[in-house]
């Protein structure tokens, strides 16, 4: 019930937001789906983040989230948000669950100003 997150591919630098527009259209046309509707093109904003890959099924993420979680203890940071960002590199129509490849991230800050 805690869970928070974002579903993010990464696009090629030629992809803009009228590129992402006339693809969106497109699928919309062949394959009606409500969550269509809450697709959007964003652009992530520079700060600070932890980021890790995770090789593995989706369901065993929590291993990584915890790796993570004791990498931001230790270096004297805290999480920013609990919505958290996975990229993902692999095509899981394609690829063995046990080879998923996805970059899960955190937004961190330092606890304090004499921690950066």
């Amino acid at each position: 019930n805690e869970l928070l997150y974002t579903i993010m591919i990464r696009q090629p630098e030629f992809v803009s937001q009228e590129v992402f527009d006339m693809a969106l259209e497109k699928v919309k046309r062949k394959q009606m789906n409500v969550l269509l509707d809450s697709v959007e093109f964003k652009t992530v904003e520079k700060g600070l983040f932890v980021q890790m890959l995770h090789v593995g099924p989706y369901d065993t993420e929590d291993q990584t989230f915890k790796l993570m979680k004791e990498f931001i203890d230790q270096n004297n940071l805290e999480i920013v948000t609990l919505v958290h960002r996975e990229i993902y590199l692999s095509d899981n129509r394609r690829v063995e669950p046990e080879k998923y490849r996805t970059v899960l991230r955190y937004e961190v800050k330092y606890k304090d100003k004499e921690g950066k």
